[in-house]
């Protein structure tokens, strides 16, 4: 990678301390900053408002992109997957998702699933994002520039965000936070911190670190199984940090935000969608008052697992609910582009010929 530092790294006061030593005036920051955000370019000497020697200084000492465009996959129900190169070559993958319950408010439109590293250390046997195992974190640069491309890209401003793509968020700590720092901030992507949800596979002692933040982000801890037994099976995770320590490390949260949460349940035939699971499901999320969303399995090619039927899914859901808990069962997006987690990745790596749109 570039030794260069990414200018979308920078938080306002960083920036305004570079400034401050160029011996430029304190209201450079905020015109620099609206050509980033507010009405992105693609390279320095675009700041049409700035002098040539400071376009010059910029683009001498920061990059501008963190990340290239090189597929974009539209399904039929307007789901957009777009798959992007980093400086090193690496890839990832962002999905821009219509109104998706579970997710978003009716309203929200728009809604961003971003990735947070290349490729996953933490194994789970239904998902393609691990398959390779996890190569690096991605810098907060990268996280950022991920929404500004698709909002680019799609024409649509962005309006959620859910850190739910490649890679555990909670595993790149330090530059999710400043990513999301950044988005959220009005000089930034202008992004409602009730807007953003962080997923994570269980890592107790972040979540314990993520209710102490004064950003009121919200969480969803993916589940995917209500008894150790049955998610052991399919979460490696489950043996380090078992549901006792989950749920107590939830518990801090849910108390200490003085917010809801959400447990991600992805239904997987004939290992989870059973009665015994659903209720066990439901005796848990009762006790926390947390929200289900229930996920019918997105099949990847060269995993076996499959989605259980509509009427399994429904009856699940039913039992649930009994416990007097909130639900949704997701209407799947993207099915027909493999929009789960990874699977893009995958495919343009063992046939990386095809790099234009693809409808």
């Amino acid at each position: 990678m570039t030794a260069r530092p990414n200018i979308k790294s920078l938080l306002r006061d960083e920036l305004s301390a570079q400034l401050a030593v160029w011996s430029e005036p304190a209201y450079r920051t905020d015109q620099i900053l609206q050509w980033v955000y507010a009405k992105p370019v693609d390279s320095f000497d675009q700041m049409s408002n700035l002098p040539a020697s400071l376009r010059q200084k910029l683009a001498t000492h920061f990059e501008l992109n963190a990340v290239h465009a090189v597929r974009t996959r539209n399904a039929s129900d307007t789901t957009e997957k777009f798959l992007f190169q980093l400086h090193d070559g690496s890839l990832i993958e962002t999905v821009l998702i219509p109104a998706t319950p579970g997710l978003t408010t009716q309203s929200d439109r728009h809604t961003v699933c971003v990735s947070t590293q290349v490729g996953c250390a933490y194994g789970c046997k239904f998902c393609a994002s691990g398959l390779e195992g996890v190569k690096r974190n991605l810098t907060a640069a990268e996280i950022v520039d991920e929404v500004l491309h698709v909002q680019k890209l799609s024409g649509d401003k962005v309006n959620n965000i859910v850190v739910m793509g490649m890679g555990e968020p909670l595993a790149n700590y330090d530059e999710l936070m400043r990513a999301l720092t950044i988005i959220n901030a009005p000089w930034g992507l202008g992004i409602g911190a009730r807007k953003i949800t962080v997923s994570t596979v269980g890592l107790v002692p972040r979540i314990r670190q993520l209710a102490d933040e004064p950003m009121q982000l919200r969480l969803a801890v993916s589940l995917h199984g209500a008894t150790d037994a049955v998610r052991a099976q399919i979460m490696p995770v489950n043996k380090k940090y078992p549901l006792k320590e989950l749920l107590a490390a939830c518990d801090y949260y849910v108390h200490t935000k003085k917010r809801l949460m959400t447990f991600e349940y992805i239904l997987i035939a004939g290992l989870n969608d059973t009665d015994e699971q659903a209720e066990a499901l439901g005796k848990l999320a009762g006790k926390l008052r947390a929200k289900v969303n229930l996920i019918p399995y997105n099949p990847v090619e060269g995993l076996p697992w499959q989605r259980p039927g509509p009427e399994v899914c429904r009856h699940f859901q039913h039992l649930v609910e009994r416990h007097h808990v909130t639900t949704t069962l997701r209407t799947e997006k993207g099915t027909d582009i493999n929009a789960a987690c990874g699977q893009l990745r995958l495919q343009h790596e063992r046939n990386p010929t095809r790099t234009v749109a693809e409808a």
